[in-house]
């Protein structure tokens, strides 16, 4: 009697065991099916699923649902992207989708970019702009018909003449004409131009009082050429000579009595010139003489025929 007791209260200890050991099993199945953790997740996660990534973010992180098949992964990021804004609240930071023609936004309401095809307009994106605006390819915003500060203009992007006080550069009006750039007398802004000059000759020879004998130290130059002049406000031009002091060996000049035999032989040379020149009046002026008197001779001669004709005719 007292040995089937014993049997019976260990037959039911051994149920209790294996009762346990099967709850305990079923509660890790369970667990491990959820996937539910708070260890070991990446990207910022604080709690995450290997099947749904993410499902809560550490502090000022925003989580991300992105579609993947069937299923959304959620991803946490520090701002949200393209075509989404940010929800902040106690328990979590959400991105939430803008409207269907935003492109990027600040909130549902106010759209920061449109896409294609839409223009943006104090927030909201229109096909066509309001009146008094023009769609601008560019900014793909409504803008005023000109860009600001125009007085004329070819399209929304480009100015042709700007407001008084500004100066036009590549379409665009200005207050003060940029860096590298001035304005000139149309109120346009033109290129900076500055000096440009060639590089220095040889040096010349040494002189000292325009003499290039008779001393020890002289001074000799050399030049350069302006290449480029400047504009009004470009760099100005250097100097174009400069001038150093330069030793030569001392060589005494020519004397003066040689230089008075040059002289006197140009004198000789001009008088003999001279000469030549009266000698050729004076054949002239007698060859008009005898021109003269060669006329006055045939004169006479033919006075006295004609007198002696005049006689011969009063006789008969």
């Amino acid at each position: 009697m007292q040995l089937q007791l014993i049997s019976i209260v260990l037959i039911l200890h051994c149920m209790e065991y294996t009762n346990c050991q099967h709850h305990g099993s079923r509660h890790r199945l369970h667990k491990q099916g959820s996937g539910v953790s708070s260890q070991g997740c990446q990207g910022g996660c604080q709690t995450c699923s290997v099947y749904n990534g993410c499902l809560t973010c550490k502090p000022k992180l925003f989580i991300h649902l992105e579609r993947d098949g069937m299923r959304q992964i959620g991803v946490c990021l520090a701002s949200c992207p393209n075509g989404f804004y940010g929800t902040r609240s106690p328990d979590r930071n959400d991105c939430i989708k803008c409207g269907s023609e935003c492109d990027s936004c600040f909130n549902r309401n106010f759209c920061l970019r449109c896409r294609a095809g839409s223009y943006l307009h104090k927030g909201k994106c229109m096909e066509s702009c309001p009146d008094g605006l023009v769609p601008s390819d560019t900014k793909k915003e409504c803008v005023p018909a000109c860009p600001a500060d125009c007085d004329s203009c070819q399209n929304s992007d480009t100015c042709t003449r700007c407001a008084p006080g500004h100066f036009l550069l590549h379409g665009q009006c200005h207050h003060v004409c940029p860096d590298e750039f001035e304005p000139n007398d149309s109120m346009e802004c033109i290129p900076t131009v500055h000096c440009e000059v060639g590089e220095w000759s040889e040096w010349g020879p040494c002189s000292r009082s325009g003499k290039t004998c008779g001393f020890k130290w002289g001074e000799e130059t050399r030049t350069r050429k302006v290449l480029q002049n400047p504009s009004s406000m470009g760099s100005p031009c250097p100097a174009t000579s400069e001038t150093r002091e330069c030793l030569v060996k001392r060589r005494r000049c020519k004397p003066k009595g040689q230089r008075r035999g040059e002289k006197k032989k140009r004198f000789n040379l001009q008088e003999k010139e001279n000469a030549e020149a009266r000698r050729e009046r004076k054949r002239e002026r007698e060859k008009e003489t005898i021109n003269l008197e060669d006329s006055e001779s045939r004169n006479k001669t033919e006075h006295r025929r004609r007198r002696d004709q005049s006689r011969d005719a009063g006789t008969v």
